[in-house]
């Protein structure tokens, strides 16, 4: 397909609401699309042909020492400063008590010297207890899938490809649990980075520092499989090597920035829902799409064949997707149904007629995938430098049209139920991560965070209904200045109407496991892996071109990767029909 860009008129009925999408059901329901921040920085380095090297490797027999690994910009360097180390087995745990990892990284600003390698030897193995300056722009610590990193390097090391069934369950060697930026730590401020064109982006930063160290993994065990059976050794082969990805332990330090930066939420989600809708206002299908699309259900299938959980509820849900994708191919299959006007949009409305959440939402990414020249430039609307202020000078009649008229999903709630405030959010005292707590059950209700976003509106609402509309706006918060924070909230979200959770976040059925997967997806994470409704863990990068394959011209064909049988079927976002 042609990268000039394509335009087309949106039909408004095509826009999902936001009460249609911001909903925890749905949201707990997301699968990446092109639009993901890993698609985006890939496509940026191809497109400007970044180059990478490993420039330092001082390793002992066992892998344990310094590594460095370089990217260059056109505009600058970044390196990616490895530590790795033998953890004992009793201290190798995912969890954010954990005091050693496997490896550790600083990404460094620059080209480090001696010197600055040095300072983060002393400092990056610490991780949260190390001190850190603003040369340091992430930090980040790995553990190995003990397993499957030992089949690999011992399977290579005898000169054979590693077991694909093994590598397949898993899908990556080595799992991060934790990539800091913005400042935590002492590392370098968002505002030192963000007029950066390739840092504009959302977490275009973090999500480099992943894609390094996925190539650090992938090199490193080919290097102990050298070291260990010499002239015998070879290397993983290009499919099985583009399949690696990185995995993550994820838990609830995530879900909080959904809550406190909600313009920022609302520009992820319109450009998403402005994706979809230009998809679904497509008359007749852009050459090849539909094509794409049909071979697409085959691949999917064989994607969610290789997802597998033990959490029952995300697993019932896979077996559901799995009869739904196999359904929706025989329905596509009797040509009428989708050789008439705006297939998409019908594709789009049986499916949402028919089917699950899950199976909607995968759908979304399906239909989205093979139009990039027509939803692309969206990736350049998904940030924002917006700081919210308080406006003084709105009238309280106009706040209480607002509050109705914006916010019924949180002014209908009935707070006085002990079912609708059984849960509250706060900090850990040890590691200052956020926490999820019951009440009578967790100490610490009296340090609550700030997100409840709907009792805090419902509440306001009790007493603007209260206050005559005569009163000025600065009078009401001099009276009542514990509304302030919400009144602010509301003034500057209810002309961002995505940007809001339109749910109950204390409720007692709520799961921040559904938060997570909202964000992750727009990161680009694939297969979910719920190990409570706290954390989960993740792939990252799973099918994504290695450094020594940007060039190559499939590099962006990696959505819904499958290693079983990964050479298959054609890549899916496009219409070059190569194999990934």
């Amino acid at each position: 397909m042609t990268t000039e860009t394509v335009q087309i008129d949106i039909d408004s009925d095509f826009m999902r609401t936001p009460e249609k999408v911001m909903r925890l059901e749905r949201m707990g329901s997301s699968f990446p699309t092109r639009l993901s921040f890993m698609r985006t920085l890939i496509r940026r380095m191809s497109k400007e042909n970044w180059k990478f090297e490993r420039t330092r490797r001082e390793v002992d027999k066992d892998g344990y020492g310094i590594s460095v690994y370089a990217v260059t910009t056109p505009n600058r360097t970044y390196s990616l400063i490895a530590f790795t180390q033998e953890i004992p087995a009793d201290m190798r745990t995912d969890r954010v008590i954990a005091e050693v990892w496997d490896a550790t990284f600083s990404l460094f600003d620059g080209v480090p010297s001696q010197e600055d390698i040095d300072y983060l030897a002393d400092n990056t193995p610490k991780q949260e207890a190390g001190r850190y300056r603003p040369s340091e722009l992430t930090l980040s610590r790995a553990n190995k899938s003990l397993r499957v990193f030992k089949n690999v390097v011992d399977s290579l090391s005898a000169g054979n490809q590693p077991d694909k069934d093994l590598l397949t369950s898993v899908g990556y060697l080595m799992r991060t649990s934790a990539v800091y930026g913005s400042g935590k730590f002492g590392c370098a401020d968002r505002d030192k980075i963000s007029d950066r064109e390739e840092c504009k982006a959302p977490f275009q930063i973090e999500l480099l520092t992943v894609y390094l160290i996925r190539w650090f993994t992938i090199d490193s065990a080919e290097e102990l499989a050298k070291e260990r059976g010499g002239e015998k050794a070879v290397k993983l082969d290009k499919t099985t090597r583009r399949f690696i990805g990185v995995g993550n332990a994820t838990g609830l330090g995530m879900a909080p920035f959904l809550l406190k930066h909600p313009a920022l939420i609302h520009n992820w989600v319109v450009a998403k829902e402005t994706a979809l809708a230009r998809v679904r206002s497509i008359e007749t299908p852009i050459e090849g799409t539909l094509k794409v699309f049909l071979k697409s259900l085959l691949q999917v299938s064989q994607h969610v064949d290789e997802w597998n959980v033990e959490d029952d509820i995300q697993s019932e849900r896979i077996s559901c997707l799995t009869d739904e994708i196999q359904a929706l191919r025989l329905w596509c299959e009797n040509e009428p149904n989708i050789l008439r006007p705006y297939p998409w949009n019908g594709i789009y409305q049986y499916v949402e007629d028919n089917f699950s959440l899950e199976c909607q939402e995968m759908v979304v990414s399906l239909i989205i995938e093979p139009h990039g020249a027509l939803v692309d430039d969206l990736a350049e609307t998904m940030s924002t430098t917006e700081i919210p202020k308080f406006k003084a000078d709105m009238s309280l009649s106009e706040l209480k049209e607002v509050v109705a008229d914006s916010y019924q999903w949180a002014t209908t709630i009935d707070f006085s139920l002990g079912e609708s405030q059984h849960h509250f959010w706060y900090y850990s005292e040890d590691k200052l991560e956020p926490r999820f707590g019951s009440k009578g059950v967790d100490d610490g209700v009296e340090k609550e965070m700030p997100l409840a976003i709907g009792r805090d509106v419902h509440d306001l609402n009790e007493k603007l209904l209260e206050t005559s509309n005569a009163t000025s706006l600065s009078d009401f918060v001099m009276s009542y200045p514990q509304f302030r924070h919400i009144i602010r909230r509301i003034q500057n979200t209810f002309v961002r109407p995505y940007s809001e959770v339109q749910d109950n976040l204390l409720s007692e059925t709520m799961r921040p496991l559904d938060l997570l997967r909202f964000k992750l997806a727009f990161f680009g994470a694939s297969k979910f892996d719920p190990k409570s409704n706290l954390w989960t863990r993740i792939s990252m990068y799973q099918g994504a071109p290695m450094p020594d394959q940007l060039s190559e011209p499939n590099h962006d064909c990696w959505s819904f990767p499958i290693g079983g049988r990964s050479q298959s079927y054609p890549c899916i976002n496009c219409t070059c029909q190569k194999d990934i």
